[in-house]
């Protein structure tokens, strides 16, 4: 955000005043906006202080997905503050506090690289983010140059890991093993012999979906129609009538829940009485909230352990209820764990060096809210979990876990 500051006509007598007045504006302009909950975003590139470790965040806090980028940045600012209250980091002797700046990259690839370099122009020592993955896969080059650990909440593409920086993790299973839950899922519990397949065309949905296919192939399904649309899009009734002639057992779709909702509320007013099978993107309260009496045709999965199956699940889910006045929505549970990861990092690196951070991520060994976290060479966590839900009742409902 910039700040114009219009001084008018100045008499000559009063220049030296405006002066002292205009650097002192600039000054508090660089340090950004305060946000109640555990750190600022961020507003030009401010040098942090000497007794605080800022950690950035990045995700949509505009648009469609701005629900589950609040999400993710409350688990985040959440494990801040416990740091903070716990007596904060304690490094080569000095203690430090935790600081979370935050930035919203809107679910675009080029705001989010804009997001990247402000964070790293503002001192931070590691970042927590993209939600998306195609805000992730261009930010992590950015990140990388600049030695700065990037560790993923929720990007599941699996691109994201396979590029071969030293800098880029995340602490939830990836698109390869999600694609092939769903799979499994759409030939064992449904049965299914003919499925149609829709994606956003966005780095997420198009590359679950494109797992999904090949293992259902493989195992002999008939894919009679797949069809693209976009993440903005609202009207999706040329597709499904295309889709509804085909006679589908399942339609797949590749997406976030802010267009899975009214695809799924209007398979249900076009009569099309087929399941529903999406990924994580879709698989919030929100969606069920925007599908109204479509909800029930979904199942979806998860590139995660279901919070509720976590050992101390419930008592993370009424934390954050009793700080933020909202209910968990997906991944905020993992964006947790990523600050607490980085913590940990700077502990055994002893150091808040960006590239030492960075080191120690690679060999992290930690057991979290999440469940025990460590990462494979290309920065995957080990044993990633995807669990599969359905709707029942206006309820996201739990089905199983998968390793």
């Amino acid at each position: 955000m910039k700040r114009w500051i219009n001084t008018g006509p100045i008499r000559v007598a009063a220049l030296g005043l405006v002066i002292v007045f205009g650097a002192t504006a600039l000054s508090s302009i660089g340090c950004g906006r305060k946000e109640a909950s555990g750190g600022t975003s961020v507003s030009g590139s401010a040098e942090p202080s000497n007794d605080v470790i800022r950690i950035g965040h990045v995700a949509p806090l505009s648009g469609g997905d701005a629900h589950l980028g609040k999400d993710n940045e409350n688990g985040a600012r959440l494990a801040a503050d416990e740091i903070n209250a716990a007596g904060g980091v304690k490094v080569g002797g000095k203690t430090y506090r935790v600081e979370i700046l935050g930035e919203d990259d809107k679910s675009d690839p080029k705001e989010g690289t804009l997001a990247a370099q402000k964070l790293i122009d503002a001192g931070v020592v590691a970042v927590v983010g993209h939600l998306n993955s195609g805000s992730s896969i261009p930010a992590s080059r950015i990140y990388a140059d600049a030695n700065v650990a990037q560790i993923s909440p929720s990007s599941t593409a699996a691109k994201y890991t396979q590029q071969g920086f030293k800098t880029t993790f995340r602490v939830v299973a990836n698109d390869n093993q999600q694609g092939t839950a769903m799979a499994r899922y759409a030939l064992d519990g449904f049965k299914a012999k003919n499925v149609a397949i829709v994606d956003d065309r966005t780095a997420y949905g198009q590359g679950l979906v494109d797992v999904v296919e090949r293992v259902l192939k493989e195992n002999g399904v008939n894919v009679v129609a797949r069809e693209y649309t976009d993440n903005k899009a609202s009207d999706f009734n040329a597709i499904l009538t295309k889709i509804r002639a085909t006679k589908p057992d399942v339609i797949i779709y590749g997406g976030m829940d802010d267009t899975a909702g009214p695809m799924a509320k209007q398979i249900h007013q076009l009569g099309i009485k087929v399941p529903l099978l999406s990924g994580d993107g879709s698989c919030s309260p929100e969606f069920i909230k925007l599908a109204g009496d479509g909800a029930d045709m979904l199942t979806c999965s998860r590139a995660g352990e279901a919070v509720e199956k976590l050992p101390k699940g419930a008592q993370f889910v009424a934390k954050y209820k009793a700080k933020f006045n909202a209910d968990v929505q997906i991944y905020a549970p993992y964006s947790y764990d990523a600050v607490y990861v980085i913590v940990d990092a700077i502990r055994r690196a002893g150091s808040i060096d960006r590239a030492a951070v960075a080191a120690a991520v690679a060999s992290t060994d930690y057991d979290g809210l999440t469940g025990h976290i460590a990462f494979d060479p290309k920065g995957d966590l080990k044993n990633g979990a995807i669990s599969l839900f359905h709707v029942a009742g206006g309820q996201l409902a739990y089905l199983s876990t998968s390793r």
